[in-house]
């Protein structure tokens, strides 16, 4: 079994609890209803939780100096209801992040699952969720709301509006500003961003087969090019391409989208 190591300068609430192998560098802060998981490190002059909500870290994580995870939400309407960040497995959270816990007028939580990187200077605003397997580069500003899927990769210095959704495997040129829905399975840049082109590279590299590459190819391309409506695009892709799990999942995506479809 491996022992908790804090340092003597860590500030540790009694109301903490600590998993086996966790690590607690100098000066770094916990305080309020924290749960942190077996194998988390916590490097010096970190604040997470606060005195109101519940901030719960799963296993393994790795968070580096000057992070900010658990605070209070920017939101005028808020009046220390105690709400919640939760953080899964595995996760890398760089220095000077912050993730603030949701809002009662929300969710009620902020989500985020697990093997994600969130580069120095990213910040997760109230009530979003975000999947497993994504990387966000430095700088990149969510505000409250904010879906993004599993497999996403956004670059650096972009911002995302409220209530919009990142589909998975989506890809977020760098110095972009998102305020619509983003398709999945495509890459996405401008101010403010449109779905230019398929993400056929990141679709290769996960491993999707070359047909279905290819299918999704042909799915986006409908729906990106030609000035067609949204109707239209629809119509067409039942006709020209064939039935998969991920042409379903794309037309599905789309037609529930409240936000408005980047294109």
């Amino acid at each position: 079994m491996k022992s908790v190591e804090i340092h003597p300068t860590a500030v540790i609430d009694k109301r903490v609890e600590l998993g086996q192998g966790v690590s607690v560098g100098p000066f770094s802060v916990l305080k309020g209803k924290v749960m942190v998981g077996d194998g988390t490190k916590i490097e010096s002059h970190v604040v997470v939780g606060s005195e109101y909500g519940v901030t719960v870290l799963g296993k393994n994580n790795h968070i580096y100096p000057g992070a900010m995870v658990g605070g209070p939400p920017q939101d005028l309407k808020f009046k220390n209801e105690e709400t919640r960040l939760e953080i899964g497995d595995g996760n890398m959270i760089r220095e000077f992040v912050t993730i603030n816990v949701g809002t009662v007028t929300g969710h009620g939580v902020t989500r985020i699952g697990d093997n994600n990187l969130l580069m120095a200077y990213v910040h997760i605003a109230h009530d979003c969720r975000l999947g497993s397997n994504i990387a966000i580069a430095n700088t990149s500003q969510f505000a409250g709301h904010v879906t993004v899927e599993d497999n996403v990769r956004i670059g650096g210095v972009c911002s995302f509006s409220q209530f919009i959704t990142i589909g998975k495997y989506a890809f977020i040129a760098g110095d972009s500003a998102v305020n619509k829905d983003i398709m999945p399975f495509t890459m996405a840049q401008g101010k403010y961003a449109v779905s230019r082109a398929p993400n056929s590279v990141g679709l290769e590299r996960a491993g999707f087969p070359k047909e279905e590459v290819d299918n999704v190819w042909r799915a986006i391309r409908i729906l990106t090019k030609g000035g067609r409506t949204i109707a239209e695009a629809l119509d067409d892709i039942a006709k020209e391409c064939a039935p998969s799990e991920n042409i379903q999942y794309l037309t599905s995506f789309i037609k529930k989208s409240e936000r408005g479809i980047a294109r």
